[in-house]
């Protein structure tokens, strides 16, 4: 006798778990726990085989009677219900794995250990904000030019063009790691060269004349301010690293005897270890700062509490207490200050001065310079830097 609505309900576990029959082989497992499961009973081959369909009270009595007659209509085709179940969901898997957002996100994992986490964080954004609601769903290798290019054209009317061509680059990164795992056949990217403007090329404002950063160096010895944070500024223009490097100085990380500063990789952009040698008027910095936050875990700790450091605007906003706004010089800036002048004023090696600047630098053979990589080299620049901040602070 079919079942009804009721006794499908009502149904109680027992002792041992038990079937309620309905028609055309379905019934309805009650387990000793209560629960209950639709299962369908055929032949197959000329073999028994049991269909899972469904749990109720998920699945209703007519959605499992739907089910079991999707499954006969299956075996009237020669056509075995569970292989078609198992083909389903490989298929509805490999969709899955194949769209973008997936082999996305895969990309992400796979390279996030090597950003800084604030880049990491960035690139996502951009993704879910700027191509997942458009190319999400798309099978990776399926997806055109001119689909890219219309969801890179959205970002750019929004008047974001840098933002456009950032996100085409990481498109591309994507691209090439689903062709290098066999989920696509080629990168599109390629094909949109030159079809977004150009952007124009920003560079930190910074000072390159040397009477002037003279003036800017005279301007910092006679701040008045907080004494951690003219200590982060008289240091800055000597070691020449990333603000975000700068303010988060811990004491363990510097060694006073040794004049080294070595910054671990999480903190680094492109996540190397980094090694800073140290002039002399750097550790004078230092070994003044000591008595001051040396008990605690920051070079340049919070004004509120030590246990955090400085913010990421306090250089800047001292620099525009000092009567520098961002249009003449920021706490970036003295990056470009030193690459410039150790340059063409000083005559270092490009290479040794991008090194020093934590960029990702190779030597003639293609080897990745490390931490130690010309070091005495290093150590001299640095040492030469320093005295000639002191020569044009003077004004000679």
């Amino acid at each position: 006798m079919p079942l009804t609505d009721i006794k499908v309900r009502t149904a109680k576990p027992q002792d041992k778990s038990y079937k309620l029959s309905d028609s055309g082989g379905l019934f309805l497992l009650i387990n000793v726990t209560g629960a209950k499961y639709w299962r369908l009973k055929y032949r197959y081959e000329g073999k028994e085989k049991l269909l899972a369909i469904g749990v109720y009270p998920s699945i209703s009595l007519a959605e499992a009677r739907e089910k079991r007659d999707q499954a006969k209509k299956q075996l009237v085709n020669g056509v075995d219900p569970n292989n078609f179940k198992k083909a389903s969901k490989q298929a509805i898997k490999t969709a899955v794995e194949g769209s973008f957002e997936f082999v996305a996100r895969e990309w992400h994992l796979k390279n996030c250990q090597r950003w800084s986490p604030n880049h990491g964080g960035l690139v996502m954004r951009r993704l879910e904000s700027y191509i997942f609601p458009w190319l999400g769903t798309c099978q990776i290798a399926e997806i055109v030019p001119a689909q890219l290019l219309d969801v890179l054209r959205r970002i750019e009317y929004k008047g974001a063009l840098e933002t456009a061509h950032r996100v085409h680059q990481i498109c591309g990164q994507v691209f090439r790691y689903a062709v290098a795992t066999g989920r696509a056949s080629r990168d599109p990217t390629g094909d949109l060269r030159g079809a977004l403007p150009p952007t124009k090329v920003k560079h930190y404002a910074s000072i390159i004349e040397p009477v002037k950063i003279g003036e800017l160096l005279r301007v910092i010895n006679g701040y008045e301010g907080f004494l951690v944070t003219k200590g982060a500024l008289r240091l800055a223009p000597l070691v020449f690293v990333r603000p975000g490097e700068l303010r988060k100085a811990e004491w363990s990380e510097i060694d006073l005897d040794k004049a080294e500063w070595i910054i671990s990789a999480e903190k680094m952009k492109m996540r190397q270890l980094h090694l800073i040698p140290l002039s002399k008027q750097a550790l004078a910095i230092l070994k003044e700062l000591y008595p001051v936050t040396g008990a605690g875990k920051y070079v340049f700790p919070s004004v509120l509490t030590n246990k955090r450091p400085m913010s990421d605007n306090t250089i800047n906003a001292a620099l525009k207490r000092l009567g520098y706004d961002s249009k003449e010089i920021t706490g970036h800036g003295f990056r470009a200050m030193a690459r410039t002048l150790l340059d063409e004023v000083l005559g270092f090696r490009p290479d040794i001065i991008e090194h020093q600047l934590a960029h990702a630098v190779k030597d003639p053979l293609g080897r990745a310079y490390n931490r130690t990589s010309h070091l005495q080299v290093r150590r001299e620049m640095m040492q030469k830097w320093a005295d000639y901040l002191d020569e044009v602070a003077k004004g000679s």
